[in-house]
């Protein structure tokens, strides 16, 4: 399906109100009723009396009970919608198999599919499931030890071109799922890049931070990984950085130090990290720290 000028920008400026205005003349001209739905939820976003309101929701949740599966139909088979707009999927999931890529390839056509869930296929849930059966090892936060990586090598199969959000939290690639990622094509760029509990250690981290396709990334997420100091020095390529969570890992003073010398320290607005993941003398580095925001050093100082 082609995208139109009108779609294009509404993906570009999805705040634009006189876009979406203009759009859903255009959906009510095609007997779309997500054209009608536009002009309610709208109305809605407006300062408007109390049983106006009231009266708005009713028809908005007619409206969508009526048509949203419908409309999710336009979605390729194996791929949901987990967030949407004004009707239309704005984020989908799709769990990881063989067939993946192609169905990721054409789930990007959808109209304004701009973010990406992509989670373990049910293979690697049902191993997961085995190996904490058997009771794993616990680390020194008190959680049980990772099993091996998922296979994740498809994953440099993938057209990224377009996606501005990336999710593969708790889908465990480790380092290689990591470096194939960095291999995937990406023509759009990558703004939110969530890797939540993947395993991912200092060689992967690495190859991200060198990778063309995520050189925009505003927001980066790496709860619960394997980097140490040397994957946080790694991460200083990231230099448009703006929100990183980095809670979980063990990055000591050295990691602490890395993160001040990156050229994002200045930009940071939301830093996570706990005093044992970066120690005593890490929340020193911190409090001190002139490279970072007034407010991030007056938090570590209270740390």
């Amino acid at each position: 399906m082609g995208t139109t000028p009108l779609e294009h920008l509404l993906q570009e400026s999805p705040d634009d109100l006189a876009a979406w205005r203009a759009y859903s003349d255009v959906l009510s001209e095609q007997d779309d009723a997500r054209g009608r739905l536009i002009q309610l939820e709208l109305r809605l976003a407006r300062e408007v009396r109390d049983r106006e309101r009231e009266a708005l929701r009713s028809e908005i949740d007619r409206l969508t009970e009526e048509h949203q599966e419908s409309w999710d139909a336009e979605l390729p088979e194996g791929v949901t919608a987990v967030a949407r707009c004004h009707g239309f999927a704005t984020k989908v999931a799709v769990d990881w198999s063989r067939e993946a890529p192609a169905r990721i390839a054409e789930a990007r056509q959808g109209r304004f599919v701009t973010r990406l869930r992509i989670k373990p296929g049910a293979a690697a849930e049902e191993s997961d499931a085995e190996y904490f059966s058997a009771g794993p090892d616990i680390d020194e936060y008190d959680m049980p030890l990772p099993p091996p990586p998922h296979e994740a090598g498809g994953l440099a199969d993938l057209d990224l071109g377009g996606v501005r959000e990336l999710d593969l939290s708790y889908f465990r690639i480790g380092d290689p799922g990591a470096e194939a990622l960095a291999a995937a094509a990406s023509t759009g760029r990558i703004e939110t890049l969530d890797l939540r509990y993947c395993g991912i250690g200092d060689d992967g981290a690495a190859a991200l931070a060198t990778s063309g396709s995520f050189g925009d990334i505003r927001r980066l997420h790496l709860q619960y990984n394997r980097l140490t100091g040397e994957g946080v020095r790694a991460l200083a390529r990231f230099e448009r950085l703006e929100a990183l969570d980095l809670r979980y890992n063990r990055i000591g003073a050295d990691g602490a130090q890395a993160l001040i010398e990156a050229p994002f320290a200045g930009s940071l607005t939301r830093l996570l990290l706990h005093r044992r993941d970066v120690s005593d003398a890490g929340v020193q580095v911190l409090a001190s720290a002139p490279q970072l925001p007034s407010a991030l050093r007056s938090f570590w100082r209270s740390v």
